[in-house]
């Protein structure tokens, strides 16, 4: 009987799942779509109990599949940022507050300012923003504003790892995904998180993302054991077979996730640079909506995305400029208060043309944390590799290349976070020795975007005027985001 792995994705929108020989066949797959709730501006929530149903779900379908082989091992990757607030007995007491969730910004800002750039590289390693998606923002959002919750609350967990609490048993999470809690020791960063009052006897211990968990409690799979796994940015980078110092990546789903690898530290404002973990130093830039924009244009159309992208216009000088800050932005730029724009609209304007527009106006905010990582990171990328649910387009990935200016390399299959949680799964059970030698056999490259000179030198220009739009609007949107 073959042996196989398993990895799972618990994205924004859905979970993702694959089944997989050692030789990185992929045998089955399985995803399903879970609601986001958006209650008022600014919040974002979801029912942690729809992870769990689809997860459960998805194990019974590939525990059928008549390849299905003998599982070596369960692999986990969750969004980060999101957070579960839950009891002793791993009850959620409230919807989970997923990552693009506005209303610890106030709670965030207020700890940021208390803490000098000193203390970040200090206790971090790094000048890395407590932002309103930072777990000690939500705790002390929640104390001040659920005292109730907070009081009954003993453990505030990332979705996979309430998740693999659950179907194990063992609480624990990895010092990857706990970035901005933790410092360059991989150890929770003390005299941080003492800022807030209860924090730290809430966080879970930390463990390997390579580590066995636990074994699963029961179902189908019962006795399969459970790699602790990490972030979905990490895991989608082990699955687009990034591993080696030089080589960056680009991670296209409901945000654009840019990364590096570098030993260099440069003191660079706006990018996240991970403590060092087997021997690889990442400079990550996730901003704040990539496929977001699109569904949000789809929406408003009324057509579908792949449709949108295939008609999508040239760009053109005429070309509306598009800002994707709808709901705010992440990296570089870290402003909650910016919001989304069309510049340059006209009775001309069609869907095509404003399709065009969000398509590029996401690959300019890519290239701008990308460019920003770089310089984080001290060097460029040798070779950038692409992939996500958002790289699917051919359309839109050649828009990219002509943005950035150089060749993306597309690998294959659009659940990139579910590959790498299998690779992770592949190496903490024992099955390969290490990520280079489980993504050299599990990873496999599409297909190769380069730019076209001619449209690189329209993009170059109408990136710069995009740099201007933001700087030229960031007043208005910040006085609109004032309370009357």
């Amino acid at each position: 009987m073959a042996k196989t792995l398993i990895g799972i994705d618990i994205g924004t929108t859905s979970i993702k799942a694959v089944l997989m020989d050692l030789s990185g066949r992929r045998i089955a797959e399985h995803s399903a779509l879970y609601p986001t709730r958006r209650p008022g501006p600014g919040l974002v929530e979801q029912d942690p109990e729809d992870w769990l149903s689809g997860i459960q779900t998805a194990f019974g379908r590939l525990a059928d599949h008549p390849e299905r082989g003998e599982v070596q091992a369960v692999g986990f990757a969750s969004q980060v940022n999101t957070h579960v607030f839950a009891d002793a007995g791993l009850e959620a007491l409230c919807p989970a507050i997923v990552w693009q969730d506005q209303r610890a910004a106030g709670a965030g800002a207020a700890i940021d300012a208390g803490l000098g750039l000193a203390d970040k590289i200090a206790w971090l390693g790094a000048a890395i923003p407590v932002d309103a998606s930072h777990a000690l923002a939500r705790m002390a959002w929640m104390a001040s504003h659920c005292p109730g919750v907070w009081a009954r609350t003993a453990h505030v967990l990332a979705p996979k790892d309430w998740v693999i609490a659950r179907l194990t048993g063992r609480i624990v999470a990895d010092p990857v995904a706990s970035v901005g809690l933790v410092g360059p020791d991989l150890a929770y960063a003390g005299e941080l998180i003492r800022r807030i009052d209860g924090a730290a006897a809430r966080l879970p211990p930390l463990v390997s993302p390579l580590s066995v968990a636990g074994a699963l409690i029961d179902g189908p799979l019962a006795g399969v054991p459970v790699v602790a796994g990490t972030m979905d940015a990490w895991a989608s980078m082990f699955g687009l077979g990034v591993t080696e110092a030089g080589q960056g990546f680009y991670l296209s789903g409901t945000s654009e996730v840019l990364g590096l690898i570098s030993p260099d530290r440069m003191p660079v404002a706006g990018v996240i640079t991970f403590p060092d973990w087997a021997g690889i130093t990442l400079h990550a830039g996730p901003t704040q909506a990539g496929g977001t924009s699109l569904a949000w244009l789809v929406q408003l159309l009324g057509k579908g995305a792949a449709e949108l992208c295939d008609t999508a216009a040239l760009v053109s000088p005429a070309t509306p400029l598009f800002l994707p800050h709808l709901e705010g932005e992440r990296a570089p730029l870290w402003d909650a208060a910016a919001r989304g724009v069309f510049a340059g609209l006209s009775t001309a304007t069609g869907a095509a043309e404003m399709t065009a527009s969000v398509l590029e106006g996401v690959a300019f905010s890519a290239r701008l944390a990308f460019e920003t990582v770089e310089a984080s990171g001290g060097r460029s990328a040798t070779e950038i590799r692409l992939g996500g649910g958002g790289a699917a387009s051919d359309r839109w990935c050649q828009i990219r290349a002509d943005v950035f200016g150089r060749d993306l390399v597309r690998m294959q299959g659009r659940d990139a976070g579910a590959v790498g949680a299998a690779v992770m799964a592949g190496v903490g059970c024992g099955e390969m020795a290490d990520l280079r030698q489980a993504v050299g056999r599990l990873v496999r490259v599409d297909q190769v975007f380069r730019p076209d000179t001619s449209r690189s030198g329209l993009a170059d220009r109408r990136f710069r005027l995009w740099q201007t739009l933001y700087r030229q609007v960031r007043e208005v949107h910040a006085g609109m985001a004032v309370s009357p």
